[in-house]
């Protein structure tokens, strides 16, 4: 009986706390103003053709990049925003690709599907050498390839084979999916993971390339991780003084266990012509910020974000371009009602988030809290993203920002939203998707996601959000490849997230009281503190 009474005053709170914040909320007819403006006027299919098909990638720091910033900004004053700016951060080098090709010359002449791996230096006019397969998985694989490189163009992976797929490439989530995601995982700490995750994917990579270069090497050649002609072309050597000093490519998969096989039997001769420029005019990212003022300048601001930038291999149509453009429609749709709302609303199109989530840490540390930095020097020169210091310090700002709203799954329907461990804003957010429950988009889980923008913000404590967004082929066959273009966004899908994420938005700025924060972090104990680490599997 006792546990039946603690239940139901549970549930009576939870629900007396949402009815709270939405005493004062959006009306119903603002609502449908909203869903009207959105599906009936909207223009984010039109944005998200520009963004992708006009603009294209946009690599943190080049032309493209560029381009994206000032016509996100000239979109933002268009619509009546106020405060739109650009907010630079250190970052390091722009780079693009002009041009780039792979062939095989010989035992027969055969283009190959490839792309330069990011941040790695032009071939300077085509580069023809004979290959040798040479797999590196840890430092200490190189030893056994001492005076065996010179001349050569090296393949550096295995060429592990190809994996049956047991899942379908494209899905919508059901009832069952989303009843899977309301299980909340408790944290896991462990001290010494992010300098092993540095060792792993920072300095290994950099050993290797020195050693490459230093055997008389000429170029390398990684496999793709993904089949079907898949390329993605990831590389992180951004840092001014960090530059590899060996043209590289990703192979498609099937073109490199080609190479590899005919390597077993007799000699293959590579050609790869990579037209590569670097950037360096300019060192700083920037952030793309506009406010729509609210009318109590002491009652903070709710905020919504996702990251302009993309890798290269594609357009960054789903990564994020389709979260970009939700984020610049929600803003037209808002500023075009007119609304007058209680706090400021912020729109932020971030910068580096593909190479650590450098500009949303780079908006934390300058208005919202800070880090120490950590005592491994190595760790030191990485993103904070793979920091994990204490204590954390609020900044004056800390207290001002009530809510954040983060969107970068691709461009699928919204379906709820990862209250990130945050258990008190449950029954909020509830309420506020409520008007949304016929498009499918109710389910709140107090499980945690990461990987994007609003990680380091949830990670201090503020109540920041991600939204669960239908995968379709997001992570399958499109995230980070050459497929990531306008003809896998669903148009229907980014109209229905604007008119959510608008009206969530002004909920949120509406609000009688700001979100529930979670508590500021302190050092964390060790998950496992009997933890043995196999330096096998480093």
């Amino acid at each position: 009986m006792t546990f039946s009474r603690s239940v139901s005053l549970l549930a009576f709170a939870m629900f007396s706390a949402g009815v709270a914040h939405a005493d004062k909320g959006v009306d119903a007819d603002t609502i449908n103003r909203i869903a009207d403006e959105g599906y009936n006027h909207g223009q984010v299919v039109a944005l998200a053709g520009h963004l992708t098909d006009q603009i294209g990638a946009r690599m943190t720091n080049s032309p493209g990049m560029r381009q994206a910033e000032q016509w996100t900004q000239q979109m933002f004053r268009g619509w009546g925003l106020k405060d739109v700016h650009a907010e630079g951060f250190e970052f390091g080098r722009g780079w693009w690709i002009e041009a780039a090709h792979s062939r095989m010359l010989a035992p027969r002449k055969l283009e190959l599907r490839s792309i330069p791996i990011a941040w790695t230096p032009a071939t300077n006019g085509p580069l023809a050498a004979q290959i040798i397969v040479a797999p590196i998985r840890h430092v200490r694989d190189l030893a056994k390839w001492q005076g065996k490189l010179k001349g050569k163009i090296v393949l550096v992976s295995y060429p592990d084979a190809p994996k049956d797929e047991t899942t379908a490439s494209f899905k919508r989530l059901d009832e069952a999916d989303l009843g899977k995601l309301n299980a909340y995982h408790q944290p896991s700490y462990d001290p010494d993971a992010g300098e092993e995750m540095v060792k792993r994917f920072f300095e290994t990579d950099r050993e290797i390339s020195r050693f490459m270069a230093a055997e008389g090497a000429v170029a390398l050649v990684k496999m793709s991780r993904s089949g079907h002609g898949l390329v993605h072309g990831e590389g992180y050597a951004f840092q001014k003084g960090a530059t590899a000093p060996l043209p590289a490519i990703e192979m498609a998969a099937e073109d490199y266990r080609r190479l590899a096989r005919l390597a077993k039997v007799g000699d293959v001769k590579l050609e790869i012509d990579s037209r590569i420029h670097f950037e360096d005019a300019d060192s700083q990212g920037y952030n793309i910020l506009a406010d729509i003022p609210g009318k109590d300048p002491k009652a903070g601001y709710v905020m919504a974000g996702a990251h302009l930038d993309s890798w290269v291999a594609g357009d960054g149509a789903a990564d994020n371009g389709a979260g970009s453009v939700v984020i610049m429609e929600a803003a037209r749709i808002l500023a075009s009602l007119p609304v007058k709302p209680k706090r400021t609303i912020r729109f932020a199109l971030w910068s580096g988030e593909e190479q650590g989530l450098i500009g949303s840490s780079a908006y934390i540390e300058r208005h919202l809290a800070k880090r120490p930095p950590p005592a491994n020097a190595a760790l030191a020169k990485m993103p904070q993203y793979f920091w994990d210091t204490y204590p954390v310090t609020p900044l004056p700002g800390f207290k001002d920002l009530a809510a954040y709203f983060n969107l970068d799954n691709g461009s699928g329907k919204i379906r709820g939203i990862y209250a990130e461990g945050n258990f008190a804003a449950v029954p909020i957010l509830r309420t506020w998707l409520a008007p949304f429950d016929s498009l499918g988009a109710s389910k709140v889980v107090a499980q945690r996601t990461g990987g994007t923008d609003h990680q380091m913000m949830a990670a201090i404590g503020l109540p920041a959000f991600q939204f669960i967004q239908d995968p379709l082929d997001y992570d399958t066959k499109v995230h980070h490849t050459n497929l990531d273009t306008f003809d896998h966004l669903r148009t229907e899908d980014l109209r229905q997230a604007a008119v959510i994420l608008a009206t969530v938005l002004l909920q949120a700025a509406e609000s009688d009281a700001p979100m529930p924060r979670n508590v500021l972090p302190r050092q964390p104990d060790a998950t496992d503190p009997f933890l043995y680490r196999d330096p096998k599997k480093d």
